[in-house]
């Protein structure tokens, strides 16, 4: 049995603007949270991510922080706040907080000062350049390099007052700290010390293998057809990377009890750099959020230009990190965030199907080695949006995309809205579906952004009172892993790798063995397991068709997920 308790846990996120309005200015704020905390407890989660709640200019929906001491109003304050961790610490619940520090927002007293003068003692608190040699400040390819912004444009912002530009990697109003600055790093490091005395269990963070970048900001290869060129090589598990993780473990969590949880963001990791991110001998992280398979539908275009993901394209990524951590480190798993649209849309069928493949989804994810992630509203089977038209939007990089493709690359604006309904993060923003009522029981006033219209059927109310709901089998799910140590510890074997349609897998620890077939598709899928003996009188531990199959016959209905045990 492991001796981390992350290990058989399970991490809700939430996403505050969306969860629960409880005042009814259309945001969800930290009492709709409160209000809502029976239903983390009846789901079994034992671990909140909340997402930043910080006092913040929302150009990024608070993932632009201008003061992480500060409860951003629309949110609420600190005494709600330290109920909030009061009431899920008496729930058993702990609380992980988003830490966004690869940049700050425009607005933040650190960047306001740094940007005051080019003698500012903060001015090499971010990455301040001036024009390429030759160049005039503000014309055409002046920027200091070509990098592009994640969100679209230059990541480069000239400030006309001191004729130089700033990094931002993603939004203009969300410059780059300088990591390099020793400053910078204490500033953080005393933030997070902060935040942990306050009582909350550790930190989800933000995009943190980007922190390290090469000094000299080399210019980056420029794709066919792209206006920008790559920083990635430059930015992406910069070289210092190792050295400033393994000193923010030293500086914060070292002598502290085993109670913190650090979980990072790294878009563009691979599964040997994630070993060394997470091998606990090396002090660094304990898990890394990695993006291999929810860029599988991706083309080579990049997020907006979609390709069909086929189930072996699932697996083989699955099956490589499982692998690739299986003696050193620890995958995070999940389907949603909120920089992801819904899965039940996006890998199964969001139609006639949308309960049976989003319990089949969920029997994939939740029985592999690793810690689960749910995102607000998975546990419900919520789907994607139909989005009408480009005034529907609230989310900076899909507006910009729309901006930057039919404005400047004169792309059909049909079509780049398709782009956006099926992969847009905005997706994953629309309002939690807690009942059927007006605003799907969100808030009493307008809502910030739309509900799904599907809240008339699709709601907490309706599925918590349904044995056969998506809820039902999440709580089934997180029982399993909570009961069953061979599903947080055992090892993982793929089986039937090249089945197009089934996903399947054993566990095994001290001898208890479960069996996990998946049909991930809407077709009944055939099969020959080369070890069915082994399972004649397996025990049936969960399945998600009431009335399916029950043990290894070689055959699964459309989505079925069929779970044995032996001992």
């Amino acid at each position: 049995m492991s001796d981390k308790w992350w290990h058989s846990a399970v991490v809700y996120q939430i996403y505050p603007r969306s969860f629960a309005d409880a005042n009814g200015d259309g945001v969800g704020d930290l009492r709709g949270v409160i209000d809502h905390l029976d239903h983390l407890v009846e789901l079994g989660i034992d671990v909140v991510w909340l997402s930043p709640i910080y006092a913040s200019p929302h150009d990024d929906n608070g993932y632009d922080i201008s003061d992480y001491r500060a409860i951003d109003p629309a949110f609420g304050t600190f005494a709600d706040f330290d109920e909030l961790l009061e009431g899920l610490h008496a729930r058993g619940i702990k609380l992980v907080m988003d830490l966004v520090v690869n940049h700050t927002s425009d607005e933040h007293p650190w960047f306001v000062e740094s940007a005051s003068s080019i003698d500012s003692p903060k001015r090499d608190w971010y990455w301040w350049r001036a024009p390429r040699d030759g160049a005039t400040a503000g014309e055409p390819g002046s920027e200091p390099n070509n990098w592009g912004s994640f969100f679209s444009g230059s990541a480069w912002q000239l400030d006309p007052a001191s004729g130089e530009y700033y990094l931002h990697l993603f939004s203009r109003k969300q410059p780059d700290l300088n990591w390099e600055n020793p400053a910078v790093r204490d500033a953080v490091y005393e933030m997070m010390n902060w935040w942990l005395d306050r009582g909350v269990d550790g930190f989800r963070m933000d995009v943190i293998n980007l922190i390290s970048k090469v000094p000299s900001l080399p210019d980056g290869a420029v794709a066919p057809g792209a206006l920008f060129g790559d920083g990635y090589p430059f930015y992406g598990q910069g070289p210092r990377i190792h050295e400033f993780l393994h000193e923010m473990h030293e500086r914060v969590f070292a002598g502290r009890d085993d109670r913190y949880l650090t979980v990072g963001e790294m878009p563009g990791v691979t599964v040997d750099e994630a070993r060394l991110f997470t091998d606990p001998s090396r002090g660094e992280l304990d898990m890394v959020f990695q993006f291999e398979h929810v860029d599988l539908d991706h083309g080579p275009g990049g997020k907006w230009d979609h390709r069909e993901a086929s189930v072996l394209d699932l697996k083989k990524s699955f099956g490589k990190w499982q692998d690739g951590l299986a003696e050193t480190g620890w995958n995070s798993l999940y389907w949603n965030n909120h920089d992801q649209p819904r899965v039940v849309s996006r890998f199964g069928d969001d139609g006639a199907r949308r309960r049976d493949s989003a319990t089949a989804l969920a029997t994939v994810l939740h029985l592999q080695r690793g810690t689960p992630y749910i995102y607000q509203g998975e546990e419900l089977g919520m789907a994607n949006v139909p989005f009408e038209g480009i005034a529907d939007f609230r989310d900076i990089e899909s507006l910009n995309h729309y901006a930057e493709a039919v404005g400047v690359l004169g792309a059909d604006p049909a079509d780049v809205l398709a782009a956006l309904r099926r992969t847009s993060r905005d997706n994953a923003r629309t309002p939690v579906q807690w009942s059927a009522e007006a605003n799907a029981g969100f808030t009493t006033g307008t809502p910030w952004i739309a509900p799904n219209p599907d809240f008339v059927r699709v709601n907490a109310v309706a599925e918590r009172s349904d044995p056969q709901s998506v809820f039902a089998y999440y709580r089934a799910l997180i029982d399993l892993r909570h009961r069953e140590a061979v599903v947080a510890d055992g090892s993982l074997q793929l089986v039937l790798r090249e089945h197009p349609q089934l996903f399947a897998f054993t566990r095994e620890l001290n001898g208890v063995r479960l069996l996990v077939l998946v049909n991930l598709s809407g077709e009944p899928a055939e099969y020959e397991l080369p070890s069915a003996a082994e399972w004649v009188g397996a025990e049936f531990v969960l399945g998600n068709l009431p009335n399916g199959t029950r043990a290894v016959d070689g055959s699964l209905a459309p989505w079925q997920a069929l779970v044995l045990r032996t001992a």
